[in-house]
């Protein structure tokens, strides 16, 4: 199944959201969640980070709640909101 998952930062979030990424980066490599795509949602400047997006596979949503509960940008408290969607595509214009 299908999952978006969309976050936004809480204020002032730039220095912890740097320090805990290498530790997202390498627990996602470690479980069974497939991120389709993902990537931080940027300022209108192009660059400064203000959330996350992700387009993951999951089994089912508890298997998605256990992964969202172990992330350590979870854990670090860095996002003020956490919206998570199934998603059914239709489109996919990747080539």
């Amino acid at each position: 199944m299908i999952f978006v998952i969309f976050c936004l930062d809480k204020p002032d979030m730039l220095e912890k959201r740097a320090e805990t990424m290498p530790a997202h980066r390498a627990y996602v490599d470690t479980t069974d969640i497939q991120q389709i795509m993902s990537g931080p949602l940027v300022d209108d400047d192009g660059e400064t980070p203000i959330g996350s997006l992700y387009v993951v596979e999951a089994e089912n949503r508890a298997a998605l709640e256990e992964y969202q509960r172990n992330d350590p940008l979870v854990q670090a408290d860095i996002w003020k909101s956490m919206e998570v969607r199934a998603f059914d595509k239709r489109v996919d214009n990747r080539g």
